[in-house]
C-alpha cells in the first residue's frame, strides 16, 4: 500500500463511505482516498445495527436539511438515477435500498403539547409537510391507537420512512471501491501533527504512518479517543440502544413509526414490528458492549406497547439486538467540519442516533469542503466544533 494519500478517512461506515463516494463524484477532485475500517464485516457498526429510519421532524433547521437531502438520495438510488459526477448512481443488488415511505407520528400528552406545536411551527416554516392533529382527529386517523391520555400528535404526508441501512452502507462502499477508493482493514489509532499544527499523517495500528493532506474522523464511538491524540476534546460517548422484534396477530393498518410520550418507539417491518424502549438510565458503555436485557421486553416494553395500542396485548417477542449511538452529551448534534486551528482535520462525529439517515448529506458536504474549501449544497457551519469551545450548544429536542 502506498505511504501517502490525499485524503485518509478513519471509519468506513455509512458516513465515512459517503464522504469517499461524494469525493469521487466531484469531477474537480482528482486525488487519492484511503478509508481505514477495522471491521469490514461491520458486525458491530452503527450503520448495520441501526433501525434505519429517516425523518424530517427535527427541531433544528440543519437536521431537517440534512435528512431532506438523505431522503432524496434514497429515492434517486431506489429509482436507479445517477448522481452528480463520474461515479454515477449506486449499482448492484443493494441499489433499491428497501425504502419504505411512511411517516413518523409524534404523540403528546398535555405536558408535551406546547413543545410539539412549537416544533411543528418550526418545521412548517422550513417546508416540512407536517400536520398537528387534535385528539379526536388523531383517534379517527389511527383508530387502533389509544388516544385517551393524549392531547395531540404530529405526522407528515411525505419525506419520512425507513430503509435498508446495511444496504446503503454496502452500496456506498461498493460504488466508492469501483471508482478507485482504497479500503484497508486496520484502525487509525492517532493523528500526527506537524510543527504548524496541521495533520501530517495518520497512524495505523498495523501499518504505521500514512501521510495525508486531509484527515476525516468518522470513527463513530471511538472518535473521542482518536481526537484526543491531537488534543481535541470530543464529548462523544457510546450509548447502547436495544431493538426488540415482535409479532402481533391483529392488523394495525397504516402504521407509521410512532414516538410515544414515554419515549418508546415502534414501527412495522414487513410482517412484524420493531420497537425500542426509552433509554433511562442511559450510561456510557464500552464500544464492544452489545448485550441485550431480554427481560426488559416483558417488564418494561410490553406494558407501554399495550397501553398505546390495545391490540399489542397479544404480541410475542421474536428476537432482539443492540446497537450504539455516538452520543454527543453537549447538545445531541453532530460535530462536522474542520477543527479550529487544525484546518485539514475534519470531524464527522456525535450524531446521537441520526447519522445513518444524514450520511449522504454529511458525505456530500465534507467532500465539497475538502475539494473547494467551502460548503455548497448544505452549509454545515451550525455543526462546527467551534460551538463546543464557545460553550454555545445547538440543542436538538427530538432525540430518540
Amino acid at each position: 500500500m502506498q505511504s501517502e494519500f490525499d485524503v485518509v478517512i478513519a471509519g468506513g461506515g455509512a458516513v465515512g463511505s459517503a464522504c469517499a463516494y461524494f469525493l469521487k463524484s466531484l469531477p474537480e477532485f482528482q486525488g487519492s482516498i484511503l478509508v481505514v475500517e477495522p471491521d469490514p464485516s461491520y458486525r458491530g457498526a452503527a450503520s448495520a445495527r441501526s433501525a434505519s429510519s429517516i425523518r424530517l421532524q427535527f427541531s433544528t433547521p440543519i437536521n431537517i436539511a440534512l435528512s431532506s437531502f438523505g431522503m432524496q438520495f434514497l429515492r434517486d438510488s431506489a429509482r436507479g438515477l445517477p448522481h452528480t459526477g463520474p461515479v454515477g448512481g449506486l449499482a448492484g443488488p443493494a441499489a433499491g435500498l428497501g425504502l419504505v415511505e411512511s411517516s413518523y407520528l409524534y404523540l403528546a400528552t398535555g405536558a408535551g403539547r406546547a413543545e410539539l406545536e412549537q416544533q411543528v411551527s418550526t418545521q412548517k416554516s422550513l417546508g416540512v409537510p407536517v400536520t398537528f392533529h387534535e385528539r379526536a382527529a388523531l383517534a379517527a386517523r389511527y383508530p387502533w391507537l389509544n388516544a385517551a391520555d393524549l392531547e395531540g400528535g404530529a405526522d407528515t404526508s411525505s419525506g419520512e420512512g425507513w430503509f435498508d441501512g446495511y444496504g446503503l452502507l454496502s452500496a456506498l462502499r461498493g460504488a466508492s471501491e469501483r471508482s478507485g477508493v482504497h479500503y484497508v482493514r486496520d484502525r487509525v489509532i492517532a493523528f500526527e501533527a506537524s510543527a504548524d499544527g496541521r495533520i501530517a499523517a495518520v497512524k495505523l495500528q498495523d501499518r504505521g504512518s500514512i501521510r495525508c493532506r486531509h484527515a476525516v474522523n468518522a470513527a463513530g464511538t471511538r472518535a473521542r479517543e482518536l481526537a484526543a491524540s491531537v488534543g481535541v476534546e470530543l464529548p462523544v460517548f457510546a450509548r447502547k440502544r436495544s431493538v426488540f422484534v415482535f409479532t402481533c396477530p391483529a392488523s394495525i393498518p397504516r402504521c407509521p413509526l410512532v414516538i410515544d410520550p414515554s419515549g418508546l418507539w415502534f414501527r412495522p417491518e414487513r410482517d412484524r414490528f420493531l420497537c425500542g424502549p426509552p433509554a433511562d438510565p442511559d450510561p456510557d458503555v464500552a464500544p464492544d458492549d452489545f448485550e441485550v436485557d431480554l427481560g426488559e421486553f416483558e417488564s418494561r416494553v410490553w406494558p407501554l406497547l399495550a397501553h398505546r395500542v390495545p391490540a399489542f396485548e397479544e404480541v410475542r417477542m421474536s428476537s432482539a439486538w443492540a446497537g450504539h449511538y455516538d452520543y454527543n452529551t453537549f447538545d445531541q448534534n453532530a460535530f462536522v467540519g474542520p477543527v479550529p486551528g487544525i484546518p485539514n482535520l475534519l470531524l464527522a462525529s456525535g450524531f446521537s442516533g441520526h447519522g445513518l439517515q444524514q450520511a449522504p448529506g454529511i458525505g456530500r458536504a465534507l467532500a465539497e469542503y475538502i475539494c473547494f474549501g467551502a460548503y455548497r449544497a448544505i452549509d454545515l457551519a451550525p455543526l462546527s466544533y467551534a460551538r463546543f469551545r464557545a460553550n454555545a450548544p445547538l440543542r436538538e429536542a427530538n432525540v430518540i
